[in-house]
């Protein structure tokens, strides 16, 4: 089993116009473009940064939230955009920026409430389960923007198809094939393809943006030999627990994921059962502190 990395690339760039055009995945926010340009110089002006993201109060707050969260591993308290450029960096700040501006990229979000909950309850269990299991690659921050984005595509797809919601629950409680080939039944797509053209356009790393692109992949994801990076490999498997754990915790959202993919996911992390019923009550616990 192995796929061409670059060659999976360049299909999506090919499609990458046309898809977001006829599916309507939102555009990249333009902070996000102004911190890239600066990105690009040898003296970056953080300042400057700093007063565009300022401008919008709410993206501030978020920010400073973000590097104040225990998943940026940052050792004192953020008070100030300026401080939490300093301290992440321009690169992680992108990341930081996107995932706080994803849920605005959808007018009328809050129809999807229950969906934006569980991204966020998982991607911090997915944060958590990167700083308990350490495997080398696997940065908690990473784990953490990664569970905001990796069904993004799902809600793109339910805005732009009346019955996707009926093919949805269909996928969720198929036990044996792929959730992607259920949708490929009914669409010239699916959540995992328009997510990951999301994520590239909003130029998340490459890491992430293949994590999101094969997280149904099972051959894939199983494989060392696949040509997925191993980071990526990671992402999927800490993201997939931590959405077990929510499910097995709070008894709901059930799907089937966790019979295909489960496995595959404790091989990867080392963990055994016995790891994973311990995990059920650290992460019960931490949801609990959450709400």
């Amino acid at each position: 089993m192995s796929f061409d990395t670059q060659a999976g690339q360049g299909r999506l760039a090919a499609v990458l116009e046309r898809t977001i055009r006829d599916i309507d995945i939102p555009p990249r926010p333009t902070i996000i473009d102004r911190i890239c340009h600066e990105m690009r110089k040898d003296m970056p002006n953080f300042t400057l940064i700093g007063q565009q993201i300022g401008a919008d109060v709410s993206l501030a707050a978020g920010l400073i939230k973000t590097v104040n969260s225990p998943y940026f591993g940052c050792r004192s308290r953020c008070r100030s955009v300026q401080e939490a450029l300093l301290m992440l960096g321009l690169d992680a700040s992108s990341r930081a920026i996107a995932a706080i501006s994803l849920r605005q990229a959808f007018p009328g979000s809050a129809h999807y409430e229950r969906f934006w909950q569980a991204s966020a309850q998982i991607a911090a269990l997915s944060g958590w389960l990167a700083q308990t299991v350490r495997k080398s690659g696997l940065r908690a921050d990473d784990a953490y923007t990664y569970g905001l984005f990796r069904d993004c595509g799902i809600v793109i797809l339910l805005r732009r198809f009346p019955d996707y919601m009926k093919m949805l629950d269909r996928a969720n409680h198929e036990a044996e094939r792929s959730f992607t080939d259920i949708e490929e039944d009914l669409l010239p797509t699916n959540h995992s393809l328009v997510g990951c053209l999301l994520a590239q356009n909003w130029w998340l790393p490459e890491e992430i943006c293949l994590a999101i692109r094969y997280h149904h992949d099972r051959d894939v994801i199983d494989h060392f030999d696949s040509g997925l990076p191993g980071a990526s490999r990671y992402l999927v498997a800490a993201s997939q627990t931590a959405e077990h754990i929510l499910q097995y915790v709070t008894g709901g959202s059930h799907t089937e994921e966790w019979q295909k993919l489960g496995p595959s996911c404790l091989r990867l992390l080392n963990l055994d059962e016995g790891k994973l019923t311990e995990l059920y009550d650290e992460g019960a616990a931490l949801i609990k502190r959450n709400e």
